[in-house]
Order: C-alpha cells, then structure tokens, then sequence
C-alpha cells in the first residue's frame, strides 16, 4: 500500500508542469559552473617575476616610439648656440621704412641685390656648425663659389629650407635630417664678404622667400596659415585699388562731360550774342544806308533848285 502511495505521489509530482522546466533549468546551471570552473582553472598563469625596470623596458620593446612629425615641430635658429648668434644682415622686407630696406641690401659686383634670408655669425666671429633648423630630406647639396656652396631640405606644405655660404658638408642628397642634426660648417662667400664668416639661411614657400625671423619658434602650419592670409590681403588691396582707380576715372570722365557741357553752352552763349550783333550791325548798316539816302535827296533837290535860280 506504501508504496503504491508513493508511485503515485511521485506520479502526480511529475505531472505538475513546473517540474520539468525546473529540472533543466538547474541542469544547465550545473554545466555553466563546471565550465566557467574549468576555464578559470587553466587561465591560472603564474606572473612573471622580475622588477618595474624589466617591466618598463619590455613595455619599451614590445612598443616602439613613434618618428616626432616635422609638422608638429618649430623653425629654430640653425645654430647650435643661438644665443651666442648674431644676425649680421637682415631679410628685405619690401614694407619695412628705407633705413630697414637699405641695410638689407647686399652690395655686390658694384650693386645692391634686396637679401632673400639672413645672414647670421658668432659674437666671437669664429666659426661654428650649421644645423638643420627643421626635420626633413635633404634634396640638393652643391658647391657654388658665388654664394659659398648651398644646402637645401624640403619639408612639409611646399616649404623648403636653404642653407648657403657653408662647408665640410655632413649630408647628401636624399638624407633624412632631424631638427638639430649638423649638417655643415659655417663658411664665406663672394656674394658677401663683409659678412665674413657666416651662414645665410632661407626659408622659402612655394619657392617665395620669406622673413626667416617671423617664423622662429612657429611651426610649418603657422606658416602656410600667414602666407595665405597674406595673399588675401594683397587680393583684397588689389581689387581696392582697381575699385579706386574705376571710380577716379568715372568722376574724371563727369567732369569732362560736364566740361564740354560748359563750353557747348559758351559757344551757344557767344554764337547768340554774335548774332545778336550782327542783326544790330546790319540794322545800323541800313538805318545808315537810309539816311545817306536822305542825304542825296538832299543834296539833288538843293542842286534843282540852284538850277532853277540860275536859269531865273
């Protein structure tokens, strides 16, 4: 009896609808736990051993340091001991006062040629290593006695560098140089001898010379950001002035106008009155022409009657 009472308690158990769901429910939650235990299990790697030091320098290893963009750089000075330098003759600036513009002017051969850089040399006139006054690739590399043999390196943004009046040169063409590398000594040249010993250093936009001093310490996009709004600036004067010169020639073109308008109306003014004379004249011609005819009249009755008299 016992155990028909079970049978059929075990019976009526299953047969509840929550059972079943209930059962697989925990069968699953079982297998999860086993597999999550087993994972953590062989996931359990002992550390390596070793100080911070070891740590960093594999860290270092593992990741390599990224090449600095010479767009993210500034322009300096390309002197090792900038503040042992000195800027013996300046860039020509075409808006500067003359006193300016004339000691920027290069005497050679018997004439004055406007400087295009710098010309920098040594407190102490020595001589002294010329660097590179920004990373780039170095893309010509000459000896030219005039100007005292020639460096260039080109940059980013269409700007080039250019380092004259140099020797024992350092680098070739295709070189990669980093700010501050040494890329020659200080030299002189033909084109200035006064200068002495000296580095003349460029930098150019577009192959148009810029003010090396305004750009110390300011970066490539600086740069390119001033000549832009420079070139503004020149178009907006130039359609001013076209603007200007326009309105100049419309008001000389009134006044012409009104000029002419002013000697048509004299000319009418003096064409009436000439008319107005000659009527006059012709009116006094005839008013004479009538009264010399009176005059005759006169005349022959007076003969007439001395005739009669005489006849008497």
């Amino acid at each position: 009896m016992r155990e028909e009472e079970k049978k059929r308690s075990s019976q009526s158990f299953f047969k509840k609808r929550w059972v079943f769901p209930a059962m697989y429910l925990v069968s699953a939650a079982i297998l999860i736990t086993a597999i999550l235990w087993y994972q953590a299990a062989n996931n359990d790697v002992a550390q390596p051993k070793g100080n911070g030091d070891d740590q960093l320098a594999n860290n270092e290893y593992n990741n390599p340091s990224v090449e600095v963009n010479s767009a993210l750089e500034n322009f300096k000075m390309p002197v090792e001991d900038q503040d042992a330098a000195v800027i013996e003759k300046q860039f020509y600036d075409y808006n500067a006062s003359e006193e300016d513009q004339e000691a920027a002017l290069v005497v050679y051969n018997n004439s004055y040629h406007p400087n295009r850089g710098i010309d920098i040399t040594m407190k102490d006139n020595k001589g002294f290593d010329v660097v590179a006054a920004m990373s780039g690739t170095v893309t010509n590399v000459k000896e030219d006695s005039l100007l005292g043999n020639v460096i260039e390196i080109e940059h980013e943004k269409g700007v080039v560098t250019q380092y004259q009046s140099v020797k024992d040169f350092k680098v070739q063409v295709g070189d990669q140089v980093k700010q501050g590398d040494v890329i020659a000594s200080a030299g002189e040249s033909l084109y200035n001898e006064e200068a002495g010993t000296h580095v003349h250093f460029e930098i150019r936009k577009d192959n148009n010379p810029v003010n090396p001093i305004e750009f110390f310490g300011k970066s490539l996009a600086d740069l390119d950001a001033k000549v832009k709004e420079d070139a503004e600036k020149a178009k907006a004067n130039v359609k001013e002035d076209q603007s200007t010169g326009s309105q100049t020639s419309d008001d000389q073109s009134g006044t012409d106008q009104s000029s002419d308008k002013k000697s048509d109306d004299q000319s009418g003014q003096t064409g009436d009155q000439k008319s107005d004379d000659q009527k006059s004249g012709d009116n006094a011609d005839q008013s004479g022409t009538d009264n010399s005819g009176s005059d005759n009249a006169g005349q022959d009755n007076g003969a007439s009657d001395e005739t009669q008299d005489s006849g008497n």
